[in-house]
């Protein structure tokens, strides 16, 4: 009965694992379309602000959570 908590957070965490890498990746993608552009888009660095910001949320919310990255 009290090995549910354990299975649930375990569960939880590897699709919060897999959502930082998602994220993360989105924000690489988003700096290279960045850095490719010869001229100042403000849609481009909008994108990659707001990548950012939500990786690095997810990245603070994963040290309240103690999720280990593997």
């Amino acid at each position: 009965m009290f090995s549910k908590k354990g299975k649930l957070k375990k569960e939880f965490d590897e699709q919060f694992v897999t959502l930082m890498k998602e994220t993360k990746a989105e924000w690489h993608q988003a700096q290279l379309i960045e850095d490719y552009l010869n001229d100042y888009d403000l849609d481009a660095v909008a994108k990659r602000k707001m990548t950012e910001s939500i990786h690095f949320y997810l990245y603070k919310e994963a040290k309240i959570r103690n999720v280990v990255l593997k």
